[in-house]
């Protein structure tokens, strides 16, 4: 019987500082951490006592690869608390600046931080110098989503033009439809993508997993709609914390989230998929079933197969909401701030973001609380870990170290967006 160490210091293609422990004694894994060590952000404090106008650009800093989650999820919360609503046009903007940042997201993970670990590389870097032309196509099609985050949201990084009630400032007609020819050649990339991924090996190795995700009845989940999950739950968001919680755990800056009374669940395109797949688009459906990728998929290696199939959908629901669109008369609803709880939740590339927020009768923000998709993986990443590393124990170290990493990796975690507060007790 063998007693090894995985260890892995510093996480490698991930967003943030983590690592990874596996104790393995007498051939069973007896102990699994992901540590989380970047340092807490204190963002949901320095939200306290500012005005509700500033939420949406104080969170979009929270992460440069996702900003407009963080922005969905705050304003769409303002808005509940104000008891406004935003639809039309206004809500079809958002969500063409979401599938911007869907498309920019999932592009960097697919073909930078995924696709080496399936294809023998260390790195993107030694990818390019094999393979340049498809990390050429690949960043082509990724700068497409995030020129999409320029038109519609300021700038690519932290956009600046979104408010609560709506925009600062709506694109005309012209400037979308400068962007069909390039979000057609996406499209077609994206599909070429998931035909090149799915070609991949990928470890025998599945689990039941509790997926939860928002869910809408006739759209593909991004912004807004209902908590469901794979075991029948079924709920209002704001209901999220009669059902969820965190927890603070020794080894993680990051909070836990789990299931009351149930534990870990996941969430992220595996879950939208399995719960959500007759909402995606008719190419992405299509794409799906002909590379025998149906749900429920319950391998989180193929993550990255479920990725390419949202990244087609992106490009294609890009492309209906520019041919639909008719430019609104205004930018925005007008805005009346009330004393209320708001809450609000929207699909961020790696899975669900809900924000809470209580703000008085002049919109000054009180208490905030925002729950990161990474937060609510990590739990099911470790039990990942135990299993995949029980699963796999008579591997070579390095064999086995390398795969352990790349599980991690099926999560795209975000770690600096999921550190958080910890508060520290003297004994």
């Amino acid at each position: 019987m063998k007693n090894r160490i995985i260890k892995v210091d510093q996480l490698a293609r991930v967003e943030g500082e983590g690592a990874v422990f596996v104790k393995i004694s007498l051939g069973k894994v007896t102990d699994v951490k992901l540590k989380i060590f970047e340092p807490p952000r204190f963002f949901e404090a320095f939200l306290r006592g500012r005005d509700y106008s500033e939420a949406p650009d104080i969170t979009a800093r929270i992460c440069g690869i996702c900003p407009v989650a963080y922005q969905m999820s705050a304003v769409t919360a303002m808005e509940d608390a104000f008891e406004i609503e935003v639809d039309g046009q206004l809500r079809e903007l958002r969500k063409l600046l979401y599938c911007g940042e869907w498309i920019e997201s999932h592009v960097l993970h697919i073909y930078m931080l995924h696709a080496p670990d399936f294809l023998g590389y260390e790195d993107a870097l030694l990818l390019a110098k094999d393979q340049p032309d498809l990390v050429k196509k690949a960043l082509r099609m990724k700068k497409i989503g995030n020129d999409l985050m320029t038109l519609i949201g300021g700038r690519e990084i932290h956009p600046i033009n979104v408010k609560v009630g709506g925009f600062y400032r709506v694109p005309t007609k012209s400037e979308l439809e400068q962007k069909r020819d390039d979000l057609k050649w996406g499209l077609d990339g994206a599909i070429e993508t998931a035909k090149l991924v799915n070609t991949f090996e990928f470890p025998d190795f599945e689990v039941d997993y509790e997926f939860v995700s928002l869910k809408q009845p006739n759209e593909y989940p991004l912004i807004g709609g209902r908590f469901v999950s794979s075991s029948g739950l079924d709920i209002a968001i704001r209901e999220y914390e009669f059902h969820f919680e965190e927890r603070h755990i020794a080894h993680s800056n990051a909070l836990h989230s789990v299931e009351k009374g149930k534990g870990p669940y996941a969430v992220g395109p595996l879950a939208r998929f399995n719960l959500s797949f007759e909402t995606l688009s008719e190419t992405a459906q299509q794409v799906a079933r002909d590379i025998g990728l149906a749900p429920v998929v319950k391998n989180p290696f193929k993550s990255i197969i479920v990725r390419a199939i949202e990244t087609i959908h992106a490009y294609e629901e890009s492309l209906r909401i520019i041919t639909q669109y008719e430019e609104p008369e205004h930018p925005s609803v007008e805005v009346w701030p009330q004393a209320g709880i708001g809450f609000g939740a929207s699909e961020a590339p790696r899975g669900t973001l809900y924000h809470r927020y209580r703000v008085n009768d002049d919109g000054t923000i009180l208490d905030a609380k925002i729950v990161p998709p990474t937060a609510q993986n990590q739990p099911t990443i470790e039990s990942d870990l135990r299993l995949f590393v029980s699963a796999n124990v008579d591997l070579p170290r390095e064999e086995l170290t390398w795969k352990a990493e790349q599980a991690v990796r099926n999560y795209d975690p975000c770690i600096s967006c999921a550190t958080h507060f910890v508060t520290l007790e003297k004994e």
